[in-house]
């Protein structure tokens, strides 16, 4: 016992000593971020204080600015330029030039400029949400939980583990390269390209860009055009975090524009991430196919919400509206298909149709409302032919939400959460993404039939399946072709960023996010090196040297049955026999004469 207690003193004062550590802050340098004209007293808001009036149907906006306003008000908030072919060259070369340098930083420098970003998001979440609501009329408790709890797990799962994934990876060498050692080395791409949708416009810029340049890489991001304004702000926050840093500020770009834009990009670049629509997914892969650059898509989702007669209605319900309701035009995995038990469908209709009638929609700055406007333009036409569609073939709409003060310049900006019953897959809003707050739901008897319905779908991004037991939730899940899975929870994946992130089918292919989206963002190097150079080295046996022994076949021969023969006993054969063969003295050349002859 005497010998054990110095032991248990020094382990637990080296406890005490590193716990009293994490309690000292880091030092971290703060960065000031000019945000005067995207405040709503800055003088861009008291410039451009007229409501804008987008243009409607096939027209499209001039090609050289990309002009931006508030879904939630229509008020005009500017514009940016749509840059082309040859300005996105320009400025990937610039980035190019950039990533040389900063592929040969340390860890220790990618680490200081992530605390740099999180220490600013933590300081600016106010900041930060506005903006984002204003540029997508989301609402700011939606914009926190979709920007910046998620923006700020990355960066922490980066900080706590991201160094240790891109570090070599050492492999066993196998029965015939015993005296070898096997790696994988984890090397930047170059430049990444990347595509984004509208509907996070925070974190579609830091999550590619985060994963990018942790693993040495430099990024040009193109940001959608319906979503521009807060974009333009947002890199202005990762230029001043590479400059406290010292790095150089053109390691990222964030560039605008429409087709041609994004076009140019993907002929540029060395890999291609692409956030968006199946058919706009399809010409980006026609496009990388030119330079056969890799491409990692994500695309449309047609979640799954499964309930089992075996769950809390009201824990589920509040999470069911919760989960309609992030799909208001904001989120990019939601649940868009419930199929609810047949035991209990009337209970939880009944519960989601009283929490979906006291929500209450307006602009999202203007009041305490549940739910804001819509980003796209004309995107509620969209949403109501799918309910007309659904209303034709025998649906009901059973519950509405009520709207706020809305102004007259921006009603089709909005639509309410509808709750809509005895609906089946013959209706287009079952098969079709609506990307809107709209809720049908479908009765089921068996867990079988269930898995059917859920796999009825051309997309395959996610599922979330509740059950009174787990296992039961499990094997359902199991059973469903998607790539991201939440069991008796709602998107609970998206925030455990060890975890990789996207679909099969019409959702597309490839992952971000985790360790495989970490490596994505590299070139994979399989690498072989003597483990005891220079005492043992490749030398090539004798019967297989040129020119090639007569006994030379059966040298392989037995070399294959001594290395990967099933029993002992017939290895240990076949090692004699090698052995044997090595040792003797046998004429070279007569087997290679007797082949040509």
């Amino acid at each position: 016992m005497a010998f054990w207690w110095p032991l248990l003193v020094l382990a637990f004062a080296y406890g005490i000593c590193k716990f009293l550590f994490m309690l000292i802050p880091p030092s971290v340098p703060s960065i000031d971020v000019d945000a005067s004209d995207v405040l709503e007293d800055g003088n861009q808001s008291q410039e451009n204080s007229f409501i804008y009036v987008p243009p409607r149907g096939n027209s499209q906006q001039p090609s050289k600015i990309v002009q931006c306003y508030e879904p939630a008000t229509m008020k005009y908030l500017g514009y940016v330029p749509a840059l082309t072919y040859d300005e996105v060259k320009d400025r990937v070369a610039k980035v190019r030039k950039a990533q040389k340098m900063w592929a040969k930083t340390s860890f220790k420098q990618r680490r200081l400029f992530l605390r740099i970003l999180l220490k600013y998001i933590i300081k600016h979440q106010a900041l930060i949400c506005e903006i984002s609501s204003r540029d997508t009329g989301k609402t700011t408790i939606d914009a926190s939980l979709g920007e910046i709890m998620t923006t700020c797990e990355k960066i922490h799962w980066l900080l706590s583990e991201g160094e240790r994934w891109l570090k070599p990876e050492y492999r066993s060498s196998g029965n015939s390269m015993l005296h070898k050692r096997a790696k994988v080395e984890f090397h930047p791409l170059g430049v990444i390209g990347a595509i984004v949708s509208w509907n996070y416009p925070f974190h579609n810029i830091f999550n590619p860009m985060l994963a990018a340049l942790f693993s040495g890489n430099g990024i040009v991001i193109k940001i959608s055009e319906h979503a521009s304004w807060s974009g333009c702000f947002y890199f202005r926050i990762i230029q001043s975090a590479l400059a406290a840093i010292g790095a150089p500020e053109e390691l990222v770009e964030v560039i605008t524009g429409f087709a041609e834009t994004g076009e140019a990009l993907v002929s540029s670049v060395d890999k291609v991430i692409f956030v968006g629509s199946p058919g706009v997914g399809k010409m980006i892969m026609t496009n990388a196919a030119e330079t056969l650059i890799p491409v990692t898509l994500e695309l449309g989702g047609k979640d799954a919400f499964i309930v089992c007669e075996d769950v809390d209605v009201d824990h589920v319900g509040q999470i069911a509206a919760r989960a309609v309701l992030q799909s208001s035009g904001q989120n990019c995995a939601g649940a868009e298909r419930f199929y609810v038990h047949r035991d209990i469908y009337a209970s939880f209709v009944s519960k989601v149709t009283k929490i979906i009638k006291s929500v209450t929609v307006g602009p999202p700055l203007a009041g305490r409302y549940d739910m804001g406007a819509l980003c796209m333009h004309e995107h509620s036409e969209k949403l109501e032919s799918l309910v007309n569609d659904a209303l034709d073939k025998g649906a009901e709409i059973v519950a509405r939400g009520s709207f706020g003060h809305i102004g007259e310049d921006a009603v089709d900006q909005y639509f309410p959460p509808t709750v809509i019953i005895n609906v089946n897959h013959s209706m287009r809003l079952m098969q079709e993404e609506a990307f809107g707050p709209v809720m049908p739901i479908m009765k089921f008897s068996s867990d079988e039939e269930a898995v059917k319905l859920a796999n009825d779908s051309k997309y395959g991004l996610g599922c979330a399946v509740f059950s009174g037991s787990q296992s039961r939730a499990r094997e359902i899940a199991s059973q469903i072709h998607c790539g991201v899975a939440a069991v008796n929870d709602f998107a609970a994946s998206y925030m455990c960023q060890s975890l990789p992130f996207g679909g099969v089918k019409h959702s597309g292919f490839g992952r971000f996010g985790g360790v495989e989206g970490l490596r994505a963002c590299c070139l994979i190097k399989a690498v072989v090196e003597d483990r005891w150079w220079p005492f043992v080295k490749t030398k090539i046996p004798k019967p297989i040297q040129y020119p090639v022994a007569e006994n030379g076949f059966e040298f392989q021969e037995s070399l294959v049955e001594a290395l990967y023969g099933l029993s002992i006993w017939e290895r240990l054969q076949a090692l004699v026999k090698v052995l044997k063969m090595l040792t003797e003295q046998n004429p070279a050349g007569s087997s290679s004469k007797r082949r040509i002859d």
